[in-house]
């Protein structure tokens, strides 16, 4: 079940010439790919690039009209594989993943794809996540580009930009013979806007055209000796066709060419920020018309010396807008006004931020300092001391050291909860283990209050970055094993072999934790070979334990509900104390919260709405019993979980308390007992359109707890007196 569900809006695919397209960015993808007559489309979801997979999922039966082949990829390696069709063919392919990280676990393909080069067209869409926000380490797709000589796009983000360059991305492909890479950043992925639509193509040349009518070059093979040829084709031929064609097609844009005798170059994907810093300096209008030359690089490699060449003429000096590190366009750009001869000064780096993302208030900075200096615009004003208070004495803060941070977090009722406060009770009685971490939602275990997990190295691969934790043979034995974790997304992704089938190979004695959850939960809760729900177009319901089995594991165990956290704690406890040698996985099983709410939530409306009787369930804390120890709120996090002003004035303690958020998964009253704390949790039924038994019992509950009440309150004025 995906995070989101594209059902209606791909209906809008069907759209034919001249009709207007509205959408977001991800949707016209999908429409441009159709619009260019792909043959096959595959590829792994990850963020910003996710609901492109979940649109091409929602859309197959608009593709199983074209005769388009489309896969759920296993990972992005599969992924980029799968362009191996337009090595000997002239089928246009398209695939997508998440980078930089969806492009490394991918270069091996992509290395030997660009190595052999393509003979159709060979597109791959990458969601690039760089920047604040970004949940991976911060690195661009620019250097995978330059290493395999694939050349990479970079559209200006708005819809018509976008869809231009997934056509002009397959037409560059063929007319190089070279894999284009599509760089979709997160504020292109997700904005929204129209274009005139095209009609649809179905393939010129289709995969049953490819199946009958086999072919077979040797020389598209990354093989000696034609491995060494292919470097030099690439420098002799492939390279001048690319640098041909983005003149002849003028895929990069000149704005206001002679208007100043200084200009700026910039990537395309940061053409929005430009144009509004330049509005507020004075120097652009809304709608794009400039006083300042631009010149907008929507093919960020290669770069083109004759159009620099142009750009430059009679201008004293030139920015360059290249956001990330290292500045690898700036570089080159140096290299070409070098070999030109030109004197026009070159700014970058040294008035824009090395690193980091380059929003318009830092991109208005730059363009600021650079502008300043040739008379174009007002220097910056000093900075703005600290505003102070009525009392002069005191000053208020700067507003990112008042704000709290707000680090992400698993969800309300997420079942990985469990699975890490059995890890911290069992470490209470074993001693505190080494524990490797994964990619995935349970890497949130890494923050208070579990602060779980030493090291994570990449998606799937928790298992494998434990693999040296092994004491050698021979040497003296340890009492501890390492723990790794990973998630059932991760397992099917790459844990499976580098991660569990390595253990078995080498003897590893560590202890593997999967979290199955039924879904692909961090990137939007896809199905995967594990999942439980019935997907008409995909196979699911594989048990994770009957793989681990299939590779040699001989310990396994399966917990069939992560909130028994007696279950958690005791298979946790055999696991890490057990004599018996080899590698240990222990399976622990409970559907995403977020997913199952998902699904049972317009459920359960639709029944309320139509009189049917509803029971939810939600916990409580008696405040009369609460002892204010809050090791609830410390063993599990949960964010339903707060404190409260003690009712009794003679404790000064704040209380815990449920807000109504809670989804009822039991883990606060479970962590209570497990911890063996106070009995202050209570369970209670919310029911809606109750039954008459219903109503029966509660009024005869209520005055039973009314007469107790009354009785209790007699007592007390006794006492009192």
């Amino acid at each position: 079940m995906a995070e989101r569900s594209f059902v209606e809006e791909v209906k809008k695919l069907r759209l034919s010439e001249g009709e207007v397209f509205r959408g977001e960015g991800i949707l016209a993808v999908t429409k441009a790919l159709l619009e260019s007559g792909v043959a096959y489309v595959g590829g792994y979801q990850g963020a910003p690039i996710s609901h492109l997979m979940d649109v091409l999922a929602d859309a197959q039966d608009i593709l199983a009209e074209y005769g388009i082949r489309f896969e759920n990829s296993a990972s992005e390696a599969t992924a980029a594989a799968t362009l191996a069709a337009s090595v000997n063919y002239p089928l246009r392919g398209a695939v997508t993943f998440k980078a930089t990280v969806g492009t490394n676990v991918a270069s091996d393909a992509l290395a030997n794809l660009a190595s052999g080069g393509v003979t159709g067209g060979a597109l791959v869409i990458v969601g690039e996540d760089y920047g604040e926000g970004s949940s991976i380490m911060q690195e661009r797709s620019h250097a995978f580009a330059m290493k395999s000589q694939m050349w990479l796009l970079d559209p200006r983000p708005n819809l018509p930009c976008i869809v231009q360059a997934v056509k002009d991305g397959f037409d560059l492909s063929e007319a190089s013979h070279t894999p284009v890479m599509l760089q979709m950043r997160i504020r292109s992925c997700h904005l929204h806007g129209q274009f005139l639509a095209s009609d649809n193509r179905p393939p010129a040349f289709t995969v049953r055209d490819a199946l009958e009518n086999p072919v077979r070059d040797v020389d598209r093979i990354v093989l000696p000796p034609a491995s060494f040829l292919h470097e030099r084709e690439k420098v002799e031929q492939r390279w001048p066709a690319a640098v041909r064609f983005i003149q002849e097609r003028a895929l990069n844009e000149f704005f206001a060419e002679d208007a100043a005798d200084v200009g700026i170059a910039l990537q395309g994907g940061v053409y929005n920020s430009v144009i509004r810093a330049l509005q507020r300096l004075g120097l652009a209008d809304v709608y794009g018309d400039t006083k300042i030359p631009l010149y907008v690089m929507n093919v960020t490699y290669p770069l083109v010396d004759a159009e620099f060449d142009r750009f430059c003429e009679g201008k004293r000096a030139i920015l360059i807008v290249e956001e990330g590190q290292p500045n690898f366009m700036e570089q080159n750009v140096a290299d070409i006004l070098r070999r030109l001869g030109r004197d026009t000064a070159l700014h970058g780096k040294d008035v824009l931020p090395m690193a980091g993302d380059y929003n318009t208030a830092t991109v208005l900075a730059g363009v600021r300092a650079f502008l300043s200096q040739y008379g174009f615009a007002e220097p910056a004003a000093p900075a703005v001391p600290a505003v102070a208070a009525p009392n002069a004495d005191d000053a208020l803060p700067p507003l990112d050291s008042a704000v709290a941070p707000r680090p992400p977090g698993l969800c309300t009722g997420c079942p990985e909860r469990p699975i890490f406060t059995a890890i911290k009770l069992v470490e209470r009685e074993l001693g505190v283990h080494h524990i490797s971490a994964d990619i995935g939602c349970q890497l949130f275990s890494i923050l208070p209050p579990f602060n779980i997990g030493s090291t994570t190295m990449g998606y799937g691969l928790g298992a494998a970055s434990a693999a040296a934790f092994n004491v050698a043979p021979g040497s003296e034995p340890t009492t501890k094993r390492a723990i790794s974790i990973m998630g059932d997304g991760g397992f099917w992704h790459n844990g499976l072999t580098s991660g569990v089938a390595n253990a078995v190979f080498n003897r590893s004695d560590n202890l593997t934790v999967i979290v199955d959850n039924n879904y692909s939960a961090a990137t939007g809760g896809q199905d995967i070979p594990s999942s439980r729900a019935h997907n008409p177009t995909r196979s699911t319901g594989h048990e994770i334990e009957a793989a681990v089995k299939g590779v040699g594991v001989e310990w396994v165990r399966t917990v069939k509900r992560t909130y028994d956290l007696q279950a958690m704690t005791s298979a946790l406890r055999e696991a890490l104390t057990t004599p018996r040698k080899g590698p240990k996985v222990l399976i622990a099983q409970s559907e995403c919260m977020l997913n199952r709410q998902r699904r049972e939530k317009p459920q359960r409306r639709k029944a309320i709405a139509e009189g049917k009787r509803v029971v939810r369930e939600r916990f409580g804390v008696d405040p009369d019993t609460c002892t204010g120890d809050h090791s609830c709120i410390r063993l599990s996090g949960c964010p339903s979980l707060t404190i409260k002003e003690n009712p009794d004035p003679l404790r000064r303690d704040p209380v815990a308390s449920v807000l109504d958020s809670c989804v009822g998964c039991g883990h606060c009253g479970e962590v209570a007992h497990a911890a063996v704390l106070c009995p202050s949790f209570y369970r209670a039924q919310i029911i809606s359109n109750p039954s008459a038994w219903d109503t029966f019992r509660l009024r005869v509950r209520s005055w039973v707890i009314d007469r107790l009440q009354r009785a209790e309150a007699r007592r007390r004025a006794r006492f009192a007196c």
